[in-house]
């Protein structure tokens, strides 16, 4: 993924790891992470915009705006804001390879 994450985790407060792969990379979370917490602990971006290929995080962090819809490998579309993060999901950013 990307080299600068945009969240960081606070020291001291360990939860259970949680594997999943994000394009295709085995990443790790943490119980408790949403979709969009655990991938923007590994860099920059949520996902790629389908109009303009324009990297987005997220926006409202709520459910409302529609910002972090993403993609699962098999083919779910899923809020990464209020999606749980769950052992073994394929996600997908968008991004070229």
């Amino acid at each position: 993924m990307n080299a600068r994450p945009v969240l960081q985790r606070l020291p001291g407060i360990d939860a259970a790891p949680i594997a999943f792969t994000l394009d295709g990379v085995a990443c790790s979370g943490r119980a408790g992470d949403s979709v969009l917490t655990a991938v923007l602990t590994q860099g920059e971006q949520l996902r790629l915009t389908e109009f303009s290929a324009s990297p987005r995080a997220g926006f409202c962090l709520m459910g409302a705006c529609q910002d972090c819809w993403m993609d699962s490998v098999d083919g779910r579309r899923l809020r990464a804001c209020s999606t749980p993060l769950e052992a073994g999901m394929q996600l997908l950013t968008g991004r070229r390879a």
